[in-house]
C-alpha cells in the first residue's frame, strides 16, 4: 500500500470514511460487494469530487466516489498550493470553507463561519484538510479504479464498472476528472483543442502569438544555428497558421513542484532517460543573454514553495499535451512519465550542467524537494497539472462574451473571477527564429457567472449526469473557469442538483433553477456579483409564489434564453382569455425599474400588452416578443409600496402570435 494512501488513514468503517484500493479488495470480499448501491456515483476524487461528496451527504443522499488513481484531491493536493483566486470574495459555498480550514490549521483554532481564508498552503495541509472533510462526511473513496464501461437505460447511467469488476449503481452521476472520461463514456458531446475565433465570434481564441512567456532574444529554431538545410530542433512546427484559426492543439501541462532550501531537502534526481539535447533551446537561450527565472517560487508555508512555470522555456513541457486528453490509459501512463522526464531533466540541467553559469547552477541547486512532501513519490507530485482536457458542448457554452461581462448568464450556479489564463500550446518558426504560441492572459472586468446549463448536457443525451470540470466552455473561457476554487463551486453545486433532481423525480435538465438557487444561497454559494443587489426582486414564471395564471398555459424551453428552468407560452390560443400575473414581494417602498425577459421567435406576438401596476395606478405598455429575446428589457419605473400590492400582467388580448411568459423584475433605484 501506497504511503500517500496509508497517511489518509485507510479504513475508517463506523459511519466515517471507506478508502479502498483495488487490490485491498481482492483481499477482503467482505468489503468488494460486487455492486454497490447509492444515490449519487462520483467519478473523480478531484477536489470537485470531494466536494460534490461532501454536499451530497450533507443533503442526505448516500454517496460513493471512484478514483481512477491513487491520488486524493487532484491538483489542490498535488502541489498548487498558490491558489488561482482571481476576486477571492467571489469564492463562497464548501470552497472558501475549504480554505477557512486551511487557514485553522495553520493557526490551531476552531474552524467557524467568520474564520479566515487562506489561499496559500503546503500539499500535506490541503491533504488533512480534505480528510477531515472526508471522515466528517462519512464518505467512501475507491481508488485505483479505472472505468472500465457504463451502463445505460435509454438517456439514463445505470451503473459503472471498474477495469477490476467492481459496479456502481446509482441514481445520479457526477464526472469530476479532468479529463471527461465518463462524460465521454455516457456519450455527451464534447470538443477538445481551440474552436477558431468564429465559432463563437470571439476574438482570443485559436491560434495567439503574443509576446507573454515569449523568447526574448532570436533563437535559431535549427539543429544547426542558422542553417535551415539541418532540420528543426525536437518540438518545433514548421510553419503557423493566422491569429484566430482553430487547431486540435492543448495547452502545456506540467508538474507543480513544492520546493524548499531545507537541508533535508532532496536534491533534484536526474530521470532515467535523460538527454541535455532537450534542453538545447535552452541553452540557447541562455547563451543568448537569459539569465532567469527559470521557475517560480512563490513561498506557501514553512520555507515551502509552489513552483510553476516561468518565461519562455521552463517547467511547460510545450507541445507534449496534445493527445492526452482521448489517450487510452496505458498512453496517459506514458505521456505523464514523457512530462516527468522533460521536469526532472530540465532541474537536473539547470542544477548540474557545466556548460551553464556557475550562478545559475548554484541558484537552482540551493533548492530541492520538500522532503516531507509527496514521500510516496520522492518529493514528487504524483498529479500532473492537466490544465484542459476535453469539454462538454452543451445547451450554455461558456465563451470570452461571459468572462467580459458583455452576456451574462441567468442560471449562474457559481462565480468565476480568474483572468483568461491560457498557457503556450506549440513552438513554431516565425521570421526564422522560433517563437511560443498560445500563451494569452487577459483579466476580466469582474466575477461573472457560471451557467447551470453548462455542467449539464443537451436534454436527450444524459439525465442524470453533472459535469462540473469538463463544462462546456470555448478554449479561451476554460482558461479563465479551469481554476480549483471554481471546480468545488461548481462541484457543490452539482451535487445540490443531483439530490434536487431525485427528490423531484427528474432528469437534472429539468431541475426547478428557482429551487437550486434559493438552496445554494442557503449553503451561501455565491451566485451574482456584486454579491448582492439591494432591492432586487426577480419573479420567475417557476416560482412557488407571486404567479397566478388565468386560461392554459404551456411550459416549454425549446428556446433558448429563458431565466430559470423554462418558460411559458399561451399556445397562440386562449386570446383574451388567457393571463399571468408576477406578483412581487418588494423589501421596501420607493421607485422601484421594471423589467421583463421573454425568448424571442418570428412566431411571437408583437403586440403583447403589459399591464404594471403601481403606487400612482397602472401603466400599459406594448411590447414586441419577435426580438429582444434573452434579456431583462425595460418596462419604465414607478413608485411601489413595500409588500405584493404592485404586479405586472402579462394579457393575450387580440394579440397576433405566441406570448411567452417568463420572469418579471423588480430593481429598486
Amino acid at each position: 500500500m501506497s504511503q500517500e494512501i496509508s497517511r489518509r488513514h485507510v479504513l475508517r468503517l463506523g459511519g466515517a470514511s471507506l478508502l479502498l484500493t483495488a487490490a485491498q479488495l481482492a483481499g477482503a470480499p467482505e468489503l468488494a460487494a460486487a455492486l454497490v448501491t447509492v444515490d449519487l456515483v462520483i467519478y473523480g476524487a478531484t477536489s470537485a469530487g470531494i466536494v460534490a461528496a461532501v454536499q451530497g451527504r450533507r443533503m442526505g443522499r448516500t454517496v460513493v466516489v471512484i478514483e481512477p488513481g491513487a491520488h486524493i484531491g487532484g491538483l489542490s493536493t498535488g502541489g498548487l498550493g498558490k491558489t488561482d483566486t482571481g476576486i477571492a470574495a467571489s469564492i463562497g459555498g464548501i470552497a472558501a470553507q475549504f480554505h477557512r480550514r486551511i487557514y485553522a490549521k495553520y493557526a490551531g483554532t476552531a474552524v467557524t463561519p467568520t474564520s479566515p481564508t487562506r489561499f496559500l498552503f503546503e500539499p500535506h495541509i490541503a491533504g488533512a484538510v480534505f480528510d477531515d472533510m472526508i471522515a466528517e462526511a462519512g464518505v467512501p473513496i475507491y481508488v485505483g479504479m479505472p472505468l472500465s464501461q457504463v451502463n445505460r437505460s435509454g438517456d439514463r447511467l445505470t451503473e459503472l464498472v471498474a477495469t477490476n469488476g467492481q459496479v456502481f449503481r446509482g441514481a445520479m452521476f457526477i464526472d469530476a476528472t479532468y479529463e471527461g472520461d465518463l462524460m465521454d463514456r455516457a456519450a455527451v458531446t464534447w470538443t477538445a483543442g481551440r474552436e477558431p475565433n468564429t465559432t463563437y465570434g470571439e476574438t482570443i481564441n485559436g491560434v495567439e502569438l503574443r509576446d507573454a512567456h515569449q523568447f526574448d532574444f532570436p533563437i535559431s529554431p535549427y539543429r544547426t544555428p542558422g542553417d535551415p538545410a539541418s532540420g528543426l530542433l525536437p518540438g518545433i512546427n514548421p510553419t503557423l497558421a493566422p491569429d484566430g484559426t482553430g487547431d486540435s492543439r492543448i495547452q502545456a501541462y506540467n508538474f507543480r513542484m513544492c520546493l524548499t532550501k531545507a537541508a533535508n531537502r532532496i536534491r533534484f534526481p536526474q530521470p532515467a532517460g535523460y538527454d541535455a539535447a532537450d534542453y538545447e533551446l535552452l541553452w540557447r537561450y541562455i547563451q543568448a543573454g537569459y539569465s532567469g527565472p527559470f521557475f517560480n517560487t512563490y513561498i506557501v508555508g514553512n520555507g515551502k514553495t509552489d513552483s510553476n512555470n516561468s518565461g519562455a522555456f521552463s517547467t511547460d513541457h510545450v507541445g507534449a499535451s496534445d493527445a492526452y486528453p482521448t489517450a487510452d490509459l496505458s498512453t496517459r501512463e506514458s505521456i505523464v512519465a514523457e512530462h516527468r522526464r522533460y521536469q526532472q531533466g530540465l532541474m537536473w540541467f539547470l542544477a548540474n550542467d557545466p556548460r551553464l553559469p556557475a550562478a545559475i547552477r548554484a541558484d537552482t541547486a540551493s533548492w530541492g524537494l520538500a522532503a516531507d512532501e509527496f514521500v510516496d513519490t520522492g518529493g514528487w507530485s504524483p498529479q500532473l497539472y492537466v490544465r484542459e482536457a476535453r469539454r462538454m458542448v452543451s445547451g450554455y457554452v461558456m465563451t470570452e462574451h461571459d468572462c467580459r461581462g458583455s452576456v451574462k448568464a441567468v442560471d449562474s450556479v457559481g462565480l468565476a473571477s480568474y483572468l483568461m489564463d491560457v498557457h503556450n500550446c506549440q513552438r513554431a518558426v516565425v521570421d526564422g527564429v522560433v517563437k511560443n504560441e498560445g500563451d494569452v492572459q487577459i483579466k476580466v472586468p469582474r466575477p461573472y457567472p457560471i451557467s447551470y446549463r453548462s455542467i449539464v448536457s443537451v436534454a436527450g443525451q444524459c439525465a442524470n449526469l453533472l459535469v462540473p470540470v469538463c463544462l462546456s466552455a470555448s478554449h479561451i473561457a476554460y482558461g479563465s473557469a479551469r481554476m480549483e476554487p471554481v471546480f468545488m463551486i461548481l462541484g457543490q453545486s452539482a451535487a445540490t442538483a443531483a439530490s434536487l433532481a431525485i427528490a423531484s423525480g427528474t432528469s437534472v435538465q429539468q431541475v426547478s433553477y428557482v429551487a437550486l438557487a434559493d438552496r445554494l444561497r442557503a449553503d451561501r454559494q455565491f451566485l451574482q456579483w456584486p454579491l448582492s443587489t439591494p432591492g432586487e426582486v426577480i419573479v420567475d414564471n417557476a416560482s412557488t409564489s407571486g404567479v397566478t395564471r388565468a386560461g392554459t398555459w404551456t411550459r416549454s424551453s425549446s428556446s433558448s434564453g429563458y431565466f430559470g428552468p423554462d418558460y411559458e407560452h399561451d399556445g397562440n390560443a386562449g386570446k383574451g382569455v388567457n393571463r399571468l400575473r408576477f406578483r412581487p414581494s418588494l423589501p421596501a417602498a420607493g421607485t422601484y425599474s421594471v423589467y421583463l425577459r421573454w425568448t424571442a421567435h418570428s412566431n411571437r406576438a408583437s403586440n403583447v400588452p403589459v399591464d404594471i401596476f403601481h403606487g400612482n395606478g397602472m401603466t400599459t405598455q406594448t411590447v414586441d416578443q419577435r426580438v429582444s429575446g434573452g434579456q431583462w428589457v425595460s418596462l419604465g419605473s414607478y413608485p411601489f409600496a413595500a409588500g405584493t400590492a404592485g404586479s405586472v400582467l402579462i394579457r393575450t388580448d387580440a394579440t397576433n402570435g405566441y406570448v411567452i411568459a417568463d420572469a418579471a423584475r423588480f430593481v429598486l433605484a
